[in-house]
């Protein structure tokens, strides 16, 4: 490991989230919201220090902290949603993104009003403007949330901001993205966290200590049997626990064109379809942050891209040098600063 390289990670060490190691203390999402919805519907785990691995055409050249522990990721769920989604297309099952969810899979909270013109891509690019209640929280929750990289909304969280027509309006909402993945449990019908492991941990070889769990209510019952619909994240709890290095193969899939053990896990066409700009949020694909313009990271390339977790987890996949970085835990206000040092280690 270079000296830049090191300095680099001394740099991560020394920038480590705000948030407390221990849950007991000041942790999560669901603090920042307004009654009633500021309360966790689902398990939380202590974290562990600032992590991460540096993974360079295959190769792991850095890695710090517990890459091994199996840990939130907070909304990096949701570039695993969009990994389930272009399963259930490569299956068969989603054809046509542009297709009204309802046609597909009526009766969940697509067939009424302007919630039965939704379709699978502005779900998908957080444009749906779906309205209403999932596992017991509004999508008013998350109505004129702030988010880093999106244009600043001119209201109050938690207000009750009118709705636009779905496709018009970005807006990053987390109990839409459950209510997605809500309709990709019903299209696969048995729980998401099975199809995952079935067709992306095992066949690109992650280990078995991850875990994908809902909110304690977030049961459902399809074809007479039981099971959870996960959210895409852990905002109210619950959500994806998993390792930096796990995370890193998924990663490393997403970056060779959907291939990993000589499969091909997912579509190249699907991984594209992510990586395409929103017409209206440029910065953003199917559910995963993209750097086009170099307006999200200005010290990487514009090729790259993103999931992101609060906390703040990061999965940054850069084309250009055959590279994914994970990195756990790192205080988000250093995230460019960091990429760029990476970047200076490995181009060194």
């Amino acid at each position: 490991m270079n000296t830049l390289m090191q300095q680099a990670i001394q740099f991560a060490n020394d920038h480590e989230s705000a948030w407390d190691r221990s849950v007991k203390g000041v942790f999560g999402v669901h603090l920042n919201d307004p009654p009633p919805w500021n309360r966790l519907l689902g398990p939380i785990h202590d974290r562990g220090p600032v992590s991460g691995v540096v993974v360079v055409d295959g190769k792991t050249v850095a890695s710090w902290g517990e890459p091994e522990r199996a840990d939130l990721t907070f909304s990096v769920a949701k570039m695993y949603l969009a990994i389930l989604a272009g399963v259930a297309h490569d299956r068969g099952l989603l054809p046509d993104v542009d297709e009204p969810v309802g046609k597909r899979v009526p009766g969940i909270g697509f067939d009424e009003g302007q919630n039965a013109q939704i379709t699978w891509r502005q779900l998908l690019q957080q444009t749906s403007e779906w309205e209403g209640e999932r596992f017991g929280v509004s999508d008013q929750a998350d109505r004129y949330r702030a988010v880093t990289f999106g244009v600043p909304p001119d209201g109050k969280k938690g207000d009750a901001r009118p709705l636009q027509t779905p496709g018009t309006y970005w807006e990053y909402n987390d109990v839409r993205i459950n209510q997605l993945s809500y309709a990709l449990l019903h299209l696969f019908r048995k729980p998401l966290p099975d199809v995952f492991r079935e067709a992306v941990t095992r066949p690109i070889g992650a280990s078995e200590d991850w875990q994908w769990v809902g909110y304690d209510t977030a049961w459902v019952e399809i074809d007479g049997q039981r099971m959870p619909s996960v959210p895409g994240g852990s905002h109210w709890g619950g959500g994806m626990s998993i390792s930096a290095r796990d995370q890193a193969l998924i990663g490393q899939m997403l970056l060779n064109d959907g291939q990993a053990n000589g499969k091909q896990i997912l579509s190249r066409e699907w991984i594209k379809a992510m990586r395409t700009p929103c017409d209206i949020a440029p910065y953003y694909g199917y559910l995963i942050w993209l750097n086009h313009e170099g307006r999200v990271f200005p010290s990487v390339p514009a090729s790259s891209f993103f999931g992101v977790g609060a906390g703040s987890s990061f999965t940054w996949v850069e084309p250009e040098r055959k590279m994914v970085v994970i990195v756990r835990w790192l205080n988000s206000a250093h995230a460019d600063a960091l990429f760029g040092k990476i970047l200076a280690a490995v181009d060194a």
